[in-house]
């Protein structure tokens, strides 16, 4: 079926002018496109280096987590240090007040104290030393006593 010449024939007409609101999309649509172009281009370049961001970051992660641990084991063994002082110091008292307590029941009972024990000590050494002289200046006399104790 051919087209009668008597028809006239519709002039093209141009594109319609795009308004205010189509043309951003529009943009952002190619904006799209464009990016999805250069990731399809440099997709492997990219991969890569976010790969190597990553892995220094974990690094970074790391090293800092171990930094922090370091210090928290630092912190710990100074309060444990320190409360072993205190234990030590608290254990030192209540041994003097135990022994305290230990010498006056002792006392009361008529029992010697290391002083008078270390006195005593002393005395009977003076005494051994004055023994000793008088028995130097006095030789007959010890001679005597042995030899004349016969039975």
């Amino acid at each position: 079926m051919a087209a009668s010449k008597s028809t006239p024939r519709k002039p093209a007409q141009p594109a319609p002018a795009p308004d205010a609101l189509t043309l951003p999309a529009h943009q952002v649509w190619l904006a799209g496109l464009g990016a999805m172009a250069k990731a399809q281009e440099q997709g492997s370049k990219a991969m890569e280096a976010l790969l190597n961001d990553g892995l220094a970051f974990q690094r970074k992660s790391q090293a800092e987590a171990q930094q922090r641990l370091q210090e928290a084991t630092e912190r710990l063994s100074h309060m444990a240090s320190d409360f072993g002082q205190q234990a030590s110091v608290r254990v030192d008292k209540l041994e003097h007040l135990f022994e305290d307590r230990v010498a006056k029941a002792l006392q009361r009972l008529g029992m010697p104290s290391m002083l008078d024990i270390q006195l005593l000590n002393e005395r009977v050494a003076q005494l051994e030393s004055q023994v000793a002289a008088l028995q130097k200046t006095r030789p007959s006399v010890a001679r005597k006593k042995p030899g004349g104790a016969k039975a």
